[in-house]
């Protein structure tokens, strides 16, 4: 497809460039770049322009504590208490999408099919940030309930497009919402606020086979219909 403008091919080039980065070099980033990233991200539209996300971004020391207070809590039995419910479950079209994009990765970093001792260990690489010299936290406003988590996606979307537009990995991670009792011991959070996210940022390990792996999108004319 060719681009409209100038600046529309800038925004396209970077929206399909962008990918999950799932292995970090160790060297962290400038806090100049990381606030680019807010900074632009910041710009997200929301719901009355209400902005309910705040974000808490761990480093050094801190992301150390988070990690061995994750992989401390990966080994009580105590279910996941997410603050928003996770999705009911996947069916259909959206079943098929997340087995090929799980199947995707595993065939990238060699794990057989079947093979669940290894696929485990490779959805424990989650609670590590897979690697990221920082993650960002992402909490909104209890009251704006489904909206506010709502308006955080359109600002965490714009954070991907702005850290890959900078040369950075990045990965909007789910995962790290299942235990909101340990982001808030760590990392000091105020409980009147839910978690909806985290986003882990740093340089791409480019020769590590799991940044290899891409996902794909469904054509156009599945998401998208026309009423004239």
């Amino acid at each position: 497809m060719t681009a409209l403008t100038a600046e529309h091919g800038v925004l396209d080039a970077l929206a399909h460039g962008r990918y999950s980065c799932r292995a970090f070099r160790p060297d962290p980033v400038p806090r100049e770049q990381l606030e680019a990233v807010f900074r632009t991200a910041q710009r997200a539209a929301s719901w009355c322009n209400a902005q309910p996300w705040q974000v808490t971004v761990a480093s050094g020391e801190t992301l150390a504590r988070l990690r061995a207070a994750l992989a401390e809590r990966l080994v009580d039995p105590a279910p996941p208490q997410p603050d928003l419910p996770w999705p009911a479950a996947y069916e259909g079209v959206y079943q098929q999408r997340r087995r090929e994009c799980g199947l995707g990765l595993y065939d990238a970093v060699g794990i057989a099919r079947g093979d669940r001792e290894a696929s485990a260990r490779q959805a424990a690489l989650n609670y590590t940030m897979f690697g990221a010299p920082h993650v960002a936290v992402i909490t909104s406003d209890a009251a704006l309930g489904v909206y506010g988590a709502v308006d955080c996606g359109a600002f965490v979307s714009q954070c991907l497009l702005a850290a890959h537009s900078l040369g950075l990995g990045s990965i909007a991670q789910a995962a790290l919402a299942a235990y909101p009792e340990v982001l808030r011991s760590v990392l000091d959070l105020p409980s009147g606020r839910p978690v909806v996210c985290a986003l882990s940022l740093g340089w791409p390990d480019l020769d590590h086979p799991a940044n290899r792996f891409r996902t794909g999108r469904a054509a156009l004319d599945e998401a998208v219909q026309w009423r004239d």
